[in-house]
């Protein structure tokens, strides 16, 4: 399961110095009013990207820092834009840091490296999607209503959407074609003034591949004539002549045979004597006609400092080797052939183009069916859903619309919006246009429990959905975020006991005095502990026996559900 495991908070709000490990499954933030809950997920709002102030800046303090540690199993969405923007992920973890100073600065970090904040929001609510009282993500923009729609579908649906995806990717690359040679005249007869320079530059310069190694190579032997003429004349002298080397290895030789003739066991020995003198020997021949080869030619190494002077000039404009620099005029060939010749190369991709629109058609029809279909389904889950939440007269809609004739997406031939009526006998309305209140706290909670195992959330954080319900409702709506979290790592700050009951952590925040500053705590709460603190969040202060039993009773039921879920 992906995972937010750790937060450090310092110098942000009231938080001096706060750092939080958190649990897969249900955790569940409970605290009196002020001590600093909400405090916590507007510190995680801005690691993922949200709008910073210096009023979040702790006083006295140069900055707030708050730093986050998410697991992630790999092909998760964020990956592609790591790479994207040269990130790397190792062990399938991604850490956001952001800083923001007392002047107003923000300062933003994906494992390590300094990113925008744009980056920082784009990787952050791919990883963390919060829903509030006064803030939703991720299903209230319209535009991510199609993907979520799609992440529901079946095997036979993505196959479908693979299909025409691929489809698309051949229209688009022969619409940038098609696009690329119906430039104007002007355009077009630059282009090929610049294109033919470059090859002509490129094709006379008659280039070998690997030339400039070899030349590289030339140069320095002849650049050392003077100290390799010595060397190998020094090296033939001390092995060839009277008294020298070679004459006293032969000499050693000759007595070592006498020895082998008499001793048998030195035979093999005797025959590797031979063999090491006899290739010292060739090796003494070679090195003399190495010298009386070797010849001084300061035109040839004129010539080779011009030729790999030329060489390097071609470097620096179409290539860093010469392999580079003759692959380039290759495309640059292509393309000048593929300009000259436009008038036939666009009919051909007209053609084309005409085959490849009529398969976009026909497999973009079918997706719609097909989409059709999964927002059918979808629809009716999630009427379900917001049933068990006592919303039974709320109607859903997937409202599907075809794009223009020869309007081709990349995701389809279709739009969608999620569309909602709360109240029986009220037209249907964007769901991004729903009031918020107790009633949109409920259809995101419905949503949310269809889509979690589908958007490749790390965490889902609830920030007080729970406020204006009671009763079954109450009971209901903690049901329901039990199950969302089972499919994803949900946070969720709650005054409703039945919430607090169904936690699998159980964290109370609280704030007290400290050197005249005000400071928050966070403390995970054993059985007894949360006995005591769900009869606080039943009666308020004062803790009665019937109170006990009652915050008892809650957590066995809570128990029963998980059990029988």
């Amino acid at each position: 399961m992906y995972l937010l495991a750790e937060l450090s908070i310092r110098n942000f709000a009231i938080i001096d110095s706060l750092s939080v490990s958190f649990k897969k499954g249900l955790t569940v933030l409970t605290g009196e009013t002020g001590a600093g809950k909400s405090i916590i997920i507007d510190a995680i709002g801005l690691l993922i990207g949200g709008r910073g102030s210096t009023e979040f800046v702790r006083y006295g303090t140069p900055k707030a820092e708050i730093e986050g540690l998410f697991h992630i199993h790999e092909g998760h969405r964020v990956y592609e834009k790591c790479e994207e923007v040269g990130i790397s992920i190792t062990d399938e973890m991604v850490v956001l840091k952001r800083d923001i100073t007392d002047s107003g600065k923000s300062i933003c970090r994906v494992n390590g490296k300094l990113v925008t904040l744009s980056v920082l929001k784009e990787i952050g609510q791919a990883l963390v999607d919060i829903h509030g009282q006064h803030e939703t993500q991720y299903l209230m923009q319209p535009d991510k209503h199609l993907f979520l729609l799609d992440s529901f579908g079946d095997k036979s649906f993505k196959k479908e959407l693979m299909t025409y995806e691929e489809a698309f990717k051949e229209y688009k690359d022969i619409s940038k074609q098609l696009s690329e040679l119906s430039r104007n005249e002007q355009e077009i007869a630059q282009r090929i003034d610049l294109l033919e320079y470059q090859y002509e530059e490129i094709s006379g310069a008659n280039l070998l591949e690997d030339e400039d190694i070899k030349l590289e190579e030339e140069k320095r032997m002849l650049g050392n004539f003077e100290k390799i003429h010595q060397h190998l004349q020094d090296a033939y002298h001390s092995l060839y002549g009277e008294g020298k080397g070679l004459e006293l290895i032969s000499r050693a030789m000759d007595d070592f045979s006498q020895v082998a003739a008499l001793d048998e066991s030195l035979k093999a020995d005797e025959e590797q004597f031979g063999s090491s003198f006899y290739v010292l020997e060739e090796l003494t021949y070679k090195i003399r006609d190495m010298f009386d080869s070797l010849e001084y030619n300061p035109e040839r190494l004129n010539a080779i400092e011009m030729r790999l002077d030329e060489i390097s000039k071609l470097k620096r404009k179409y290539g860093s080797t010469v392999k580079e620099i003759l692959r380039y005029g290759e495309k640059i060939k292509k393309e000048l052939e593929l300009i000259q010749n436009k008038d036939n190369h666009i009919e051909e991709l007209k053609a084309k183009q005409s085959k490849v629109i009529s398969e976009l058609e026909t497999s973009g029809k079918k997706l719609r069916k097909k989409r059709s279909e999964t927002a059918k389904t979808l629809k009716k889950a999630i009427q379900q859903q917001l049933k068990e939440l006592y919303m039974d007269k709320t109607e859903f809609e997937v409202v599907m619309e075809k794009t223009e004739e020869n309007q081709f997406l990349k995701t389809g031939m279709d739009t969608v919006e999620f569309f909602i009526s709360p109240n029986q006998g009220e037209p249907l309305k964007p769901l991004s246009k729903v009031a918020s209140g107790g009633e949109l706290s409920r259809i995101i909670l419905a949503l949310k429990t269809i889509f979690s195992e589908n958007q490749g959330i790390t965490a889902i954080i609830f920030d007080e959905v729970d406020t204006g319900v009671s009763g079954r409702v109450a009971q209901a709506i903690a049901e329901k975020i039990y199950r969302v979290s089972v499919g994803s790592q949900v946070l969720c700050i709650s005054h409703l006991p039945q919430v607090a009951a169904m936690a699998d952590t159980h964290l109370h925040i609280s704030k007290s005095t400290l050197q005249g500053r005000t400071v928050t705590k966070v403390l995970s709460l054993k059985t007894d502990e949360k006995v005591h603190e769900i009869g606080r969040m039943i009666s308020g202060v004062e803790m009665t026996d019937l109170t006990k039993q009652h915050a008892q009773e809650l957590l066995h039921l809570a128990e029963s559900i998980k059990k029988s879920s």
